[in-house]
């Protein structure tokens, strides 16, 4: 590495450190990401002609391990309309290879389907219709993730109570190979409790993906948060969700 890139990388580590610490910062970010829950600003967001519904800070936080880790399998829990799907796949595509995306949903429906499935980048993705849970579910993708011959990196974000995401975390956790990283989304659900529950759905203060991390690491000690991402995006759907399988 050059001094010039290594200056920049030291000088990106101390902002981080800063950044992580700054009170105001901090509390500035939590009053967008709580209006902008309130708003529905992460479903304005397409990737490569598909609905992405992310913020686009944890795209950018997912584009820099993919192309760190270079993951010859990812698999997602929850797709609706695959744009999630379609970013993996295009990162696999820059990459080179035959990386895949495996994506399990208990419904992927009849309108995403086809469009999914009809994707330029559709020969890098796996669509399953099942519940993650299932032994179908985690059977096929330890088979892939046995089968792929380089690293596996899993992103949680289907049904979103502390029971099923912790099921989660212990069924696909395993198939995450060292130093890469396994990422649990909607945390976020934790820290603005009325907003979330406003759409009616069964996860809330207490119960949701952040406390299911919270549990998953205190029983796991092979997971620890990377503590870059915590610090640099701030604007994120995923806090202390992502999680870098230790060695």
């Amino acid at each position: 590495m050059n001094q010039v890139l290594k200056q920049f990388y030291m000088d990106k580590a101390r902002r981080l450190e800063d950044q992580g610490a700054n009170v105001t910062l901090r509390a500035a970010a939590d009053g967008f990401l709580r209006e902008s829950l309130k708003s529905g600003y992460s479903y304005n967001f397409s990737w490569l002609g598909r609905p992405v519904i992310q913020y686009p800070e944890d795209l950018a936080a997912l584009q820099e391990i993919i192309w760190k880790i270079k993951p010859a399998l990812i698999v997602e829990t929850g797709v609706a309309h695959g744009g999630s799907a379609v970013f993996f796949a295009s990162m696999l595509e820059l990459l080179g290879g035959g990386g895949r995306v495996l994506a399990v949903d208990v419904e992927i429906r009849p309108h995403n389907r086809p469009l999914i499935e009809n994707h330029p980048l559709a020969g890098r993705i796996a669509l399953m219709e099942a519940d993650s849970l299932s032994p179908a579910a985690v059977g096929e993708a330890g088979r892939l993730a046995r089968a792929a011959g380089g690293p596996v990196m899993v992103v949680l974000d289907s049904n979103h109570t502390h029971d099923h995401v912790l099921a989660e975390l212990r069924l696909y956790g395993p198939l995450v190979t060292r130093g890469s990283y396994l990422v649990v989304y909607d945390g976020v659900v934790e820290k603005f409790p009325a907003e979330a529950a406003a759409a009616g759905r069964p996860w809330g203060a207490g119960n949701n993906p952040l406390t299911a991390v919270r549990a998953f690491l205190a029983e796991n000690a092979d997971f620890e948060v990377d503590l870059e991402y915590e610090r640099k995006l701030l604007i994120s759907a995923a806090p202390e969700g992502y999680l870098r399988r230790r060695g």
